[in-house]
């Protein structure tokens, strides 16, 4: 069996989940999803800079009203259980959990401890920080020693 850990930071659409279930063929694959929720207010300006970038702008002006920091945990717990639910449905293992801090050392540690194969980073575009290799995807390759894929998110949850 293949072992993928899965960074999110929203809930996984239908097909987000067909998208990575099917990466492998025919092989099973046990999933173990990391999903951080909504950070801190410093996190907001580069989210509005990337909806400005991708000609979102009511997304851009509506940042202010989304739950951050301990206030999108709830939101977070729900949207991993929802990731978790359409990844069984689909016939894959799955387990999961949040991620509040340091969500690169949390991924060294899942990926130490479960010995996995890879490690998917499945987010929506983040062009300021993917310019910068600041994105989770480009420092992940540096920390965990497994191959490292970056994916787009299909559509919004």
């Amino acid at each position: 069996m293949f072992t993928s850990v899965l960074m999110i930071e929203k809930a996984l659409t239908s097909a987000d989940v067909e998208f990575v279930t099917t990466l492998h063929g025919d092989e099973e694959v046990a999933f173990h999803v990391l999903l951080q929720p909504r950070g801190d207010q410093a996190d907001r300006l580069l989210r509005a800079i990337d909806d400005v970038a991708m000609g979102e702008l009511d997304d851009a002006a509506k940042e202010k009203d989304v739950p951050e920091g301990e206030d999108a945990t709830e939101p977070g717990e729900q949207a991993l259980q929802v990731s978790l639910t359409a990844l069984h449905q689909a016939g894959c293992e799955a387990e999961g959990r949040l991620v509040e801090d340091h969500p690169l050392d949390a991924l060294k540690s899942l990926v130490d401890e479960i010995g996995a194969d890879e490690v998917i980073v499945l987010t929506d575009p983040h062009y300021v920080e993917e310019f910068f290799h600041r994105d989770w995807a480009s420092r992940a390759r540096h920390k965990v020693g497994v191959p490292v894929l970056k994916l787009f998110s299909y559509s919004k949850a």
